[in-house]
């Protein structure tokens, strides 16, 4: 009976051996399975990806806005144009006046009154927009109802080819230093004025007190030519050329 237990049990260990077996094999089965369809999956997406084609960039496009009504600022720009399509940046120019009130108001500190723009550059995002925009807005009202603002002004729109958002700004930052070049020029030329103005006061009231002492000076007063006017132009000319017709006579008939 003892021996009977004994084989019963060995052979109940070797089928459980067994069967621990195959669960072992048939998961490294699976996993190998599941491993060649992630490497098939990753495969198939590589080569959708080689085989299709590479996305172009839409190309932006600018248009010009040679003037601009009083009263339109960027925010009523972009709701009219975002009508059309997608608008990237807008940059309005400012006008001179309006700059210089500017810095009058920041000292005074009151309320800012409307802005006046003279000219603006609005970026689209897609190229084609931007010349249809161009082509179709040009020299067109910019409101129909008779109760607008702009009611009696067109739109002055030019398509600009080959012009992208860094020339702009390059202009624009060149003509800040132009800009910054001739106030320093201006203020430079005032000081030396007033320098010089300064230094011919001090020396004609030395001069005036030597006078009164009796003293003499050798100080001599400076000829200063001032340009010609037209009239004393114009009378030169009518000299020399009567002089010139003179001595023309004179050499034909002696």
């Amino acid at each position: 009976m003892a021996k009977k237990r004994g084989k019963v049990i060995s052979e109940n260990k070797n089928n459980e051996d067994s069967v621990e077996e195959r669960v072992e094999s048939e998961e490294n089965e699976k996993t190998e399975e599941d491993q060649n369809m992630e490497e098939s999956e990753e495969e198939n997406v590589n080569r959708k990806k080689m085989l299709a084609k590479p996305e172009k960039k839409k190309k932006r496009g600018i248009i010009y806005l040679s003037t601009i009504p009083r009263y339109m600022n960027v925010t009523k720009i972009r709701e009219i144009f975002s009508a059309y399509g997608e608008i990237g940046r807008v940059y309005l120019q400012l006008a001179d006046s309006e700059l210089e009130d500017k810095k009058k108001l920041k000292k005074k500190k009151r309320k800012t009154p409307a802005k006046h723009f003279t000219e603006g550059w609005i970026e689209f995002e897609s190229k084609k927009v931007a010349k249809f925009v161009a082509a179709t807005l040009n020299n067109t009202q910019i409101s129909t109802r008779k109760k607008s603002r702009f009611y009696d002004v067109i739109w002055n729109i030019k398509y600009l080819p080959r012009f992208k958002w860094t020339h702009l700004s390059e202009r624009l930052a060149y003509e800040r230093a132009v800009h910054k070049q001739r106030l320093r020029a201006e203020i430079a030329q005032a000081k030396r004025e007033v320098n010089f103005f300064s230094y011919n006061v001090d020396r004609s009231k030395k001069l005036k007190m030597r006078a009164e002492k009796g003293e003499s000076s050798n100080f001599v007063m400076p000829e200063i030519k001032q340009r010609e006017t037209d009239m004393e132009i114009r009378k030169k000319k009518n000299q020399l050329q009567d002089e010139d017709r003179t001595e023309f006579l004179k050499s034909l008939f002696g």
